[in-house]
Parts: C-alpha cells; sequence; structure tokens
C-alpha cells in the first residue's frame, strides 16, 4: 500500500510512520485553511496570522488522525491482535496489522474505536472553543479548536459509511461474520460495498469536475478509486490467506539462491550479480552461514570511482525480519509480511543458515492455479 515511509516517533510500544504522500496532504491543508477557511470565518488579520492558523490547524489534524488509529490499535493489542504500526498517507491513517481479527467482537470493538475516538476529539475541540469565547481568549484559538471539533466530526461520520475498508464497513463485516460465522461470505459483501461507495464517489468527482470544480472533482475521483481498489483487494486477501492456509514456506521456497562472499569488491557485485539478476538486494553467505543482506542502495552510496577498493563485507548489514522468515512457518504469515513491507522476496532461514528464497511470483503462481482448480475449500 506504501511507498517511502519515515518513522516518526513511538508511541504506547506503536511506530508512528508518515508516507511521503502525506507531505503533500499536509502542505495543501495547510494551505487551504491559510487561503480560504480561517480567512472566511475569522476576518481582519494579517497574512501571516491565517498562516499560522493553517500551521497549526493541519498539525492538530496530524494529532487527530493519530489519536485515531492509535485508538483501533489499542483495542486490537487487548484483543490480542498484533499491530506493527500507525502510518499516516494523503487519505489519512491505517493501522498495519498481519492477520486478520480472531472473531466478530474483536473487529466489531477495533473497528468502532477509531470513529468513537474522532467524535470524542469532536467534542473537545468544540468545548474549548466556546471556552475560549466566553473567556474572551484571541479570536484564532477558537477559530483554529472550531474547524478542529468540525474536521473530527466529519471524520467520524465519514468512517461510520457501511463501505469496506472503512471502519463503517468493518463494523458490517463484523455484523454479517458474527451472524454467519463465515468471514469470507462477510469480506465480499462489505467489500462489495466498499466497491460501490468508490464508485459511487468516483462518479461525484467526473459530475464536480464537469460543473467547474475541478480540485474538488479530482479528489474525490482519487478517493473513490482508492477505496475501491483497496475493497477489492481485501477481498483477494481473504481468499488468497484461505487458500494458502495451512502451506509451509517450505514448499514454495527455491533452495540454493543466488548469494554473494563478503569477499567481491563493490564492482564485481555491480557487474557479475545486480546486472545480471537484476534483484535489489542479495543475502552474503559465509562459510555456509548467513551474515547479512546488500542492497543496490548500499552500493549506490558508494562512489562510482571507488568501488574496486572497497568489499561487500565493509558495508554488509544485518538482514532484518522484515526479510526473513522460517521454512516451517505458514506461507500466510510470509504473504502479510510481503504485504506489508512491499518486500517480492524473502529469504528463508533456518537457525543461521540460508535454505532457500520464497518470492511472491511462486506464491501468486500457485494461488492462481487452485483457485483455476477450484482445489480449496470456501
Amino acid at each position: 500500500m506504501f511507498g517511502n515511509r519515515i518513522t516518526l516517533f513511538k508511541l504506547l510500544g506503536f511506530e508512528v510512520r508518515i508516507d511521503a504522500s502525506w507531505l503533500l496532504l499536509a502542505l495543501l491543508v495547510t494551505w487551504s485553511l491559510a487561503k480560504g477557511i480561517f480567512p472566511g470565518s475569522y476576518k481582519g488579520a494579517s497574512e501571516a496570522t491565517y498562516w499560522a492558523m493553517g500551521v497549526f490547524g493541519a498539525l492538530g489534524l496530524f494529532l487527530s488522525i493519530i489519536f485515531h488509529e492509535l485508538c483501533h490499535s489499542l483495542v486490537a493489542a487487548r484483543y490480542g491482535i498484533p499491530m506493527k504500526g500507525i502510518t499516516l498517507f494523503i487519505f489519512g491513517g491505517v493501522a498495519e496489522m498481519d492477520n486478520e481479527p480472531p472473531s466478530a467482537r474483536s473487529e466489531f470493538f477495533m473497528a468502532i474505536a477509531g470513529p468513537l475516538a474522532s467524535l470524542f476529539l469532536s467534542l473537545t475541540f468544540h468545548g474549548i472553543a466556546q471556552a475560549g469565547k466566553m473567556l474572551g481568549w484571541p479570536g484564532t484559538i477558537p477559530t483554529v479548536t472550531s474547524y478542529l471539533g468540525f474536521i473530527n466530526l466529519l471524520l467520524a461520520s465519514f468512517n461510520l459509511i457501511p463501505a469496506f475498508p472503512l471502519d463503517g464497513g468493518r463494523v458490517l463485516r463484523s455484523i454479517l461474520w458474527g451472524w454467519k460465522g463465515n468471514l469470507r461470505w462477510a469480506t465480499r459483501i462489505s467489500s462489495g460495498f466498499g466497491s460501490a461507495f468508490g464508485m459511487l464517489l468516483m462518479l461525484l468527482g467526473i459530475f464536480s469536475i464537469f460543473r467547474g470544480n475541478f480540485i474538488g472533482g479530482v479528489w474525490w475521483l482519487m478517493i473513490g478509486f482508492f477505496l475501491r481498489n483497496a475493497a477489492q483487494m481485501s477481498y483477494s486477501q481473504i481468499i488468497a490467506r484461505k487458500v494458502l492456509e495451512g502451506e509451509k514456506v517450505r514448499r514454495f521456497m527455491v533452495p540454493d539462491p543466488v548469494s554473494v562472499s563478503r569477499a567481491l569488491t563493490l564492482e564485481e557485485f555491480v557487474n557479475d550479480y545486480v546486472y545480471r539478476y537484476h534483484f535489489k538486494m542479495f543475502p552474503v553467505v559465509s562459510f555456509d552461514r548467513l551474515v547479512g543482506c546488500i542492497t543496490v542502495r548500499q552500493a549506490a552510496e558508494i562512489p562510482r570511482e571507488e568501488w574496486r577498493e572497497h568489499t561487500v563485507g565493509e558495508i554488509v548489514a544485518p538482514c532484518t525480519p522484515d526479510i526473513t522468515i522460517g521454512p516451517d512457518e505458514d506461507a500466510v504469515h510470509a504473504l502479510a509480511i510481503m504485504s506489508r513491507t512491499a518486500n517480492s522476496r524473502l529469504l528463508v532461514v533456518e537457525g543461521e543458515r540460508l535454505v532457500g528464497i520464497i518470492t511472491l511470483k511462486d506464491m501468486l503462481q500457485f494461488l492462481s492455479l487452485k483457485l483455476e482448480l477450484r482445489d480449496w475449500k470456501a
């Protein structure tokens, strides 16, 4: 789902990250607040004041989304659902988890926590705004907090729409799941609503563009496309999990993968391995022991004219859990890691030995054959 991500800080054990797309949203929100919304609701201030209000308004939105997603994560942790972190991107935020909730009850409470958090913030900010007016605070404070109260109410309302993967769609899925006891069926129905709602927003965007509201229309188109794509992808992931469930990584791994020696010069590494195999990451092995990994990015940080003078061993880095997995782990876990990290290849490690490599391509080919043969239980 995500491109380049930046880790900002850790909060209650969860990593808070921003996707590069969030920076675009932050600039757009600050600009729209400083040039449009605040000058209309609070007249007579200076240009610098409006820009300062815009910055604080955008920062308040940023913290509000973090609070919304953090509440999802805290409830998920309460039900034993492992959460990897919170990532903010151009359409809001997402609390990242490797697996589906274990029960309809846990999904319901995890999903409803976000809108309730936004509703709480809305009431809090509106209360601060009213208190500020009564106590004679500078008009900038009630104006900004009133905006934050409104935007949090809007976030709560929008997220309660029963269109998966919005929180309301997850609530709908939990109810259907609890009724029928069938997660796949519940996901298909709620994803159908999500896909239809995404199409409705896209049509609204096209209509807005023809009515002359180009910027607003483009935003509706983008949000609708994102929701429709996310809804369809969610159902596909459920099917993939069902088909791969119980299959071990060992079944899909390719033994004796291409590896490099620590003694190679960077020039040999690039010419004999990168340009030959076209991989972006290679395991580094010494005496049948995995000692680390080297990436194209690491090599690129060394000036081209110095490649002959440096070896792979000088810049090799430890292999992180995001790119390694055990041979007897469930293939669903491998798929979850790939989905979360956008890595299409995982190193299969047994102890300190590199025993193979598993690729997304091989897993998808197996999945395609299973679906075509209908060799799986619904």
